[in-house]
């Protein structure tokens, strides 16, 4: 485990500063999105603090990644795109080197008690307690495999594992980390955790994650029923239920690029 105690530090200009425990999976001189994403989900939430949102709450985030990052520092930006009483679409976009390397699109919407008809979850999973410790690090190198921990349930089996994961490390150094941000810096995870075939004989990298929620996560850890398919031309596609404690709250796509290596 990182010795380390966040992904990121603000720096004094605005910007964010990778620290180790971003090194990928896939390349250790690149950042994991992994905690990309969870940066993007962190700002824009202190962004919308600031901003009226008549009591909006994330309900779709979509992330499609538009090239590698390196250590050096990076920004985020955000915009409205569709602003609306009951309805708002906002884009955030990460750069570095001054190029968008990130863009999300997330759309939030309007609240209401709907509790009476509720229905139609999946059963919450068993607890992480009852999960057997993974290291993950047997299949991945790098600091943010590190960083993670990992319980499974079920599996892991090619294409097929149920599992929790949760990090003890804030996202930006010295400030407090919300469950929806977490939760967004984990679900990228899927697709590391129901590995189909040896990452040292295959690349299979998502080019895009998108994430739903019906209900708002609560709690640390996040937990992960997921299925990995590789179809005949070169393309995946990893699919995740998605859980914290309670229950199911969402589910998660990712789409594959599936190369020899």
């Amino acid at each position: 485990m990182t010795e380390q105690h966040a992904y990121f530090i603000r720096t004094e200009d605005g910007r964010f500063l990778p620290q180790r425990p971003c090194a990928g999976a896939w390349n250790t001189a690149e950042l994991h999105i992994s905690p990309v994403n969870g940066l993007l989900l962190h700002e824009l939430q202190r962004w919308l603090a600031g901003r009226p949102s008549g009591g909006k709450l994330v309900t779709r985030i979509s992330y499609d990644y538009l090239g590698v990052l390196d250590f050096t520092a990076c920004e985020v930006t955000f915009e409205v795109l569709r602003p609306g009483r009951a309805i708002d679409l906002v884009e955030g976009v990460l750069s570095q080197h001054g190029r968008p390397v990130l863009r999300a699109r997330v759309w939030l919407l309007s609240a209401h008690d709907t509790s009476e008809i509720e229905g139609g979850a999946r059963e919450p999973l068993p607890r992480p307690e009852d999960g057997r410790a993974f290291d993950l690090t047997r299949q991945w190198p790098g600091d943010y495999i590190q960083s993670i921990d990992v319980r499974v349930i079920e599996g892991p089996a090619p294409g097929r594992t149920t599992a929790w994961i949760t990090t003890p490390l804030a996202i930006v150094e010295g400030e407090p980390v919300s469950d929806l941000a977490r939760f967004a810096l984990l679900a990228d995870t899927a697709n590391g955790i129901a590995v189909r075939q040896p990452p040292d004989a295959w690349q299979f990298p998502n080019v895009d994650l998108t994430i739903h929620v019906f209900r708002q996560p609560a709690g640390t850890w996040i937990g992960f029923d997921t299925r990995v398919i590789f179809g005949p031309t070169g393309h995946g596609l990893t699919s995740t239920d998605l859980f914290d404690i309670h229950g199911q709250v969402g589910r998660a796509e990712q789409i594959l690029l599936v190369r020899r290596r």
